[in-house]
């Protein structure tokens, strides 16, 4: 019987021994290799889909100064605005009765009230438009192609939030051009406008209000 323990141990020794030669040997086993990978992909698969984000925010996440100014229980309100599509929500938003009448003009109110449609709208508010004088700004309402190339310049077909356009830097529009965003924090510019209120959700678009027009260059 102790003959019969004694080889058992020195057997477990053994093989004990042989694994940890084959670990030093340099040559891992296949199921470390697999499992490794495994563990890589997960990795980098998350890491994406967190930098990525759908853009998707809430009444929460709204930021700057003019969002105080938004009113409340109506449906320009932020708690309105969220089940409405953009163009709707925008409707009802008193900071921007001149883009919206902008937006008519164009005919692009169908276009952005897509309901699968996911967008991201940087604002004017009527001040903006305002600048640009009276002379300028009626010469771009009658002119419906200009006026419908700086519209959708002012919109990123896909949907982000302040920490998205960020990260991004620079942001493809519908019109071909690009935006360039700088800031950071609550600070946040694009193509030098300043954004008044942002992350504000509606149901296919996150909007930022910003304080100009942005033109496109030819």
């Amino acid at each position: 019987m102790r003959s019969t323990r004694l080889a058992s141990v020195i057997g477990v020794m053994t093989a004990a021994l042989l694994s940890v030669a084959a670990c030093g040997s340099g040559e891992p086993a296949a199921s470390n290799d697999s499992t490794t990978a495994a563990a890589t992909t997960t990795t980098t698969t998350t890491t994406a889909g967190a930098a990525m984000g759908d853009g998707v925010t809430t009444t929460g996440d709204v930021f700057g100064a003019a969002c105080a100014g938004l009113p409340k229980d109506t449906e320009g309100s932020l708690d309105g605005m969220v089940d409405d599509p953009v163009a709707t929500a925008a409707s009802n938003n008193p900071l921007l009765t001149t883009l919206v009448a902008a937006v008519k003009a164009a005919g692009l109110v169908d276009t952005l009230n897509k309901t699968d449609a996911k967008y991201t709208v940087f604002a004017p508010y009527d001040p903006a438009f305002e600048a640009l004088g009276k002379e300028t700004l009626d010469a771009v309402l009658a002119d419906k192609a200009k006026l419908t190339g700086i519209l959708t310049y002012h919109v990123v077909p896909q949907r982000m939030d302040k920490d998205g356009i960020l990260s991004s830097a620079t942001l493809p529009t519908v019109q071909g051009g690009t935006l360039k965003v700088e800031g950071s924090g609550d600070n946040v510019t694009v193509n030098g406008a300043k954004v008044l209120c942002g992350n504000i959700p509606t149901a296919n678009a996150t909007v930022f209000v910003i304080d100009k027009v942005m033109i496109p260059t030819a």
